[in-house]
């Protein structure tokens, strides 16, 4: 059995105990980690070395970031998902090669900010993200997209009134460019083994969101169709959302059975 895992921890220094501990408890395979907010030089890589874990890093200077910890040999393939581009780059993408599979990981745009261009590069990056998987798929390759999509694909995955209409994170354009990668072939883990049902991944800091459990499920794993046939298990970790000073993320965990010769 494979396990992997995906988790905005919003800041790599505030929260490097919090990851240890989920380390130790859980014992992923690999955990994709978003929103580290450092620089690739500050990330304690050494702390998750001592802990069992080589790590591969795109970091950046108090924003974004995003970082790979593996139990397994690996080998880098990208540190910026093929063609998207910003001025200044933008720390949003890594990926790696390990047992059989690429785990590309992800922290998509918002698409709030920034007006209609910010806007428009969260489109551009799901788009870019699409030609890759589907790259990807024509070539034969097993793979898993995971990370912070900042999409909520349908009305019940977010809490009614959590959010206006107009969101980046409900806007039409954003759920059409989610479920073209649907249509590729990809399969949503969770939703896979759960149809239906609310299964948040983020609670917002403010307004007593995580007490009223007024959440939004953003945080995704897509599945080319081989590994989707290996799928076991798909759940957050919602308990972390509860913890001491916790992120406003929780994990979210997948387990794939042992591929058959």
């Amino acid at each position: 059995m494979m396990k992997l895992v995906t988790w905005n921890v919003n800041s790599i220094r505030q929260r490097c105990d919090h990851v240890l501990d989920y380390l130790a408890r859980e014992q992923p395979d690999v955990l994709a980690l978003q929103e580290i907010k450092c620089a690739t030089d500050i990330f304690p890589a050494d702390t998750f070395t001592q802990a069992g874990y080589e790590c591969t890093v795109v970091g950046q200077k108090s924003y974004n970031g995003v970082a790979i910890l593996s139990r397994q040999p690996f080998t880098v393939t990208h540190t910026a998902l093929p063609g998207w581009e910003t001025d200044p780059p933008q720390a949003r993408y890594v990926e790696i090669r390990t047992a059989g599979l690429v785990v590309g990981n992800l922290y998509l745009p918002n698409g709030n900010s920034g007006g209609s261009a910010g806007y428009d590069s969260k489109l551009a990056f799901m788009e870019a993200l699409a030609r890759h998987a589907h790259a990807m798929l024509e070539a034969g390759q097993d793979f898993v997209l995971m990370g912070d999509y900042n999409v909520c694909p349908t009305d019940e995955d977010y809490t009614p009134g959590a959010l206006p209409p107009t969101d980046a994170l409900l806007r039409p354009e954003s759920r059409a460019a989610f479920r073209r990668l649907l249509w590729l072939g990809l399969t949503d883990a969770l939703r896979a083994l759960h149809p239906t049902g609310r299964f948040y991944t983020f609670w917002d800091y403010q307004a007593g969101a995580w007490q009223r459990d007024s959440g939004l499920r953003i945080d995704h794993a897509l599945l080319s169709p081989r590994i989707a046939e290996r799928l076991l298990t798909a759940l957050p970790a919602r308990d972390e959302r509860g913890t001491a000073q916790p992120s406003d993320h929780v994990p979210l965990a997948i387990t794939l059975a042992d591929a058959t010769a």
